[in-house]
C-alpha cells in the first residue's frame, strides 16, 4: 500500500502559522482579524478568493507588495516549524512506500520539511503540484506521485487536511484518511472532510496505521 501526504497541516503545524503572518499583516491594513477568525473565513478558498474577500472588507485592494511580504515573513517562521505530534513515531510503523504530495513549491518544501527533520524522511519523493500540472484540487500530483512510486490509484492512501486536498485525491481515485490533528483545526473541520470524499477522519497521526489497514480490509 502506497501512503501519500500533504505536507501543510499533515507533516508539519505550518497552517496556523501562515493564518498567523496574514492576520498581523491584515491588522496593520486596518483589518483587525485573529489568525482563529483567519482560518474560519478563508480555509477552503483559492488565493483570489481570498484576495477578493479581504479588498471586499477593507474597501480597497490589497498593496501590490501584500503578497511578497506574505512569503517572506512566512519563510522566516517556517524555519523553526515544529512537526505534527507523532509523525517520526508513523513514520517508524510505515514499511511501504510513501510520498509528500503539496501545493507548496520545492523551495517552500525543502524549508520547511528539513526545518522539522523531515526532508530526509522522505526525499527524492516530495512532490509539489504547480511543478508537475494543476494544484489541488486536481488530481494531478497525487497521479504523478503514484506513477513515480510505481503505485496504482486503487493502491494508494492519501493523508490530507484540507478539502481542496481531499477533493483532488477522490478525483484521482484514492481513498482518503482526513486530519484534524493541525494547530489549525476548526470546528466542523472533520464534517467538512467527510462531505469531500474522505472514508475515515482522525485526530492524531497514531490512528493513521489503524486507518490505512481498514482500508486495506
Amino acid at each position: 500500500m502506497l501512503i501519500l501526504f500533504d505536507c501543510d497541516g499533515v507533516l508539519i503545524d505550518s497552517e496556523i502559522l501562515a493564518a498567523g503572518v496574514n492576520a498581523e499583516l491584515l491588522t496593520e491594513l486596518g483589518l483587525r482579524i485573529t489568525r482563529e477568525e483567519v482560518i474560519a473565513r478563508f480555509t477552503g478558498l483559492t488565493h483570489e478568493q481570498v484576495l477578493a474577500k479581504v479588498a471586499q472588507q477593507l474597501g480597497r485592494p490589497l498593496p501590490p507588495d501584500f503578497d511578497e511580504r506574505s512569503r517572506v515573513e512566512i519563510d522566516r517562521r517556517l524555519e523553526a516549524v515544529k512537526p505534527i505530534e507523532g509523525v517520526h513515531a508513523l513514520l517508524d510503523r510505515l514499511t511501504g512506500p510513501r510520498g509528500v504530495c503539496s501545493n507548496s513549491s520545492t523551495r517552500r518544501l525543502k524549508l520547511s520539511l528539513t526545518a522539522a527533520g523531515l526532508w530526509d524522511r522522505f526525499h527524492p519523493h516530495i512532490f509539489s503540484a504547480p511543478e508537475v500540472g494543476r494544484s489541488k484540487p486536481a488530481p494531478d500530483v497525487f497521479l504523478h506521485g503514484a506513477r513515480v512510486l510505481g503505485g496504482t490509484p486503487r493502491e494508494t492512501v492519501v493523508i490530507e487536511d484540507s478539502v481542496h486536498g481531499v477533493s483532488g485525491a477522490v478525483a484521482a481515485g484514492m481513498r482518503v484518511i482526513g486530519f484534524t490533528g493541525g494547530g489549525h483545526s476548526w470546528p466542523g473541520h472533520a464534517e467538512a472532510l467527510t462531505e469531500a470524499g474522505a472514508v475515515k477522519v482522525v485526530n492524531h497521526l497514531s490512528d493513521v496505521v489503524s486507518a490505512v489497514e481498514a482500508c486495506q480490509g
